[in-house]
């Protein structure tokens, strides 16, 4: 099964450039914490920028989050970064004339859609400072 990482990085993205802001910020060096390429970086700070959630400017290496971070949510950066917004897909290639297979794909989308929402629904509730604030914890946890 194949599975992105864009969330988590588009996440990570966000969380590094509020916790080191007024560090020089280029996208080689968020790539180096991602363990990551910039190209990766830029794509998705693109996105992130495009729907209001980063400032950037060109030639300026110095991104900054466009509200604070208690006002971004886990779902604005999933929106922001996601292709196609479900988690969740079913196979549109199924025997149709098989019991199962004719019937299967609009089941699981009424059941899939039921996830969907939820999920979206608690990413709702989860705030970039949360997660920030569970970075540092676990920073000064480790340091020990």
């Amino acid at each position: 099964m194949k599975y992105s990482h864009k969330l988590s990085d588009a996440v990570h993205i966000m969380a590094y450039i509020e916790i080191c802001k007024g560090q020089i910020l280029s996208s080689g060096e968020i790539a180096k914490s991602i363990n990551s390429n910039p190209s990766l970086v830029r794509r998705l700070m693109m996105y992130l920028t495009r729907d209001g959630l980063l400032v950037t400017r060109k030639g300026i290496a110095q991104p900054i989050l466009a509200k604070a971070s208690s006002e971004i949510s886990l779902f604005d950066i999933y929106s922001a970064i996601a292709d196609d917004h479900n988690l969740l897909h079913v196979d549109d290639k199924t025997n149709l004339n098989c019991i199962v297979g004719g019937n299967i794909q609009n089941v699981l989308q009424m059941e899939y859609t039921k996830v969907q929402s939820a999920a979206e629904s608690e990413m709702k509730k989860i705030s970039l400072e949360s997660i920030i604030e569970g970075i540092l914890v676990e920073s000064n946890s480790s340091s020990r």
